[in-house]
């Protein structure tokens, strides 16, 4: 496949850094030496809303007409997204319905009440969440914000890794986790672009492994996803992102969820860093050293901080 038939190009996740600017904080790279290797976190867990999610949905929302905006904005998510989502509509004026899972962590639900959002839950085992956010786009006219599978999503999570490079320099690797794979191919379609040699790994759960089975198919395939990443368990890559990342990744690399608790804890005790399940789960690749021998140096994006206390204790 050529990069051209892809959905977005590294113009589209430069254009984005400048739209989203006035929404998004600059997060930093902390860097360490783990295990022999240079590593730098990006701290997404310390970005507005407490992930990297605002940065796709600050490129969507600020992108729509008047018009779009009047007529208010429907997403469905567990948890991340939401607050994202919740966060650029209030900063345009704009209504937000997120449709969230009832079991979704207390904190995400709150902080996106907190932001002015309506919520509809849902439960997971009974409902659709895609057919609730259909109906209420035909009652509203408004536009749905995707959680990852659209362009302008995509290029926004991709700043991310435009800003991680920008303040580390040449690396030799880069891992972020994958969910539906906004994120993941958002920051390799901008990372190829800086350094063609650059290596990009994503991370994911062994009990949500849909990315690493379907590159190993060829195709996209679902799963049921268990695991305590909650924003990880996406049972499917994205109709868009998936090409994006068949062609720019490297591999997924699979952690257990003991992996992802070990992680979080570390980042906690060793860094002073917060970072939620999903957020730990590339760390935790680095950690449990998933990656490929020779890779001396590697960004690391820990996607969100959002977890509460109760969790927290458990790590």
């Amino acid at each position: 496949m050529e990069t051209t038939e892809l959905a977005i190009q590294a113009a589209d996740v430069r254009e984005a850094a400048g739209r989203i600017a006035p929404l998004v904080r600059r997060t930093p790279a902390l860097f360490d030496e783990v295990d022999g290797r240079r590593v730098f976190f990006k701290c997404e867990n310390l970005q507005r809303g407490g992930a990297f999610k605002i940065r796709g949905a600050a490129n969507l929302i600020l992108s729509l007409t008047p018009e779009q905006l009047r007529r208010g904005i429907v997403t469905y998510s567990s948890g991340n997204h939401a607050q994202a989502v919740a966060i650029a509509a209030a900063h345009v004026g704009a209504r937000a319905t997120i449709v969230m899972p009832e079991d979704a962590p207390r904190i995400k639900m709150e902080s996106t009440r907190k932001y002015g959002a309506r919520i509809v839950t849902y439960n997971r085992a009974t409902q659709n969440r895609e057919e609730i956010a259909s109906a209420i786009l035909k009652e509203t006219g408004g536009t749905l914000a995707p959680p990852f599978d659209h362009p302008r999503i995509m290029a926004g999570q991709g700043t991310a890794a435009l800003e991680l490079l920008a303040d580390t320099g040449p690396l030799d690797a880069l891992i972020a986790p994958v969910g539906g794979g906004g994120l993941l191919a958002g920051c390799a379609t901008i990372a190829k672009a800086i350094d063609p040699a650059i290596r990009v790994f994503g991370a994911e759960p062994e009990r949500a492994n849909d990315t690493f089975l379907s590159l190993a198919a060829g195709k996209r395939v679902t799963v049921e996803p268990d695991t305590i990443a909650d924003g990880l368990r996406a049972p499917t890559p994205g109709r868009l992102t998936f090409p994006v990342i068949q062609r720019l990744v490297e591999a997924v690399l699979l952690v257990s969820e003991a992996e992802i608790r070990a992680a979080a804890r570390r980042l906690l005790l060793e860094w002073k860093l917060v970072v939620e399940p999903s957020g730990a789960v590339p760390a935790a690749a680095v950690f449990f050293g998933k990656l490929p021998a020779g890779i001396r140096s590697v960004g690391v994006v820990l996607s969100g901080g959002n977890v509460d206390f109760e969790e927290i204790v458990k790590y």
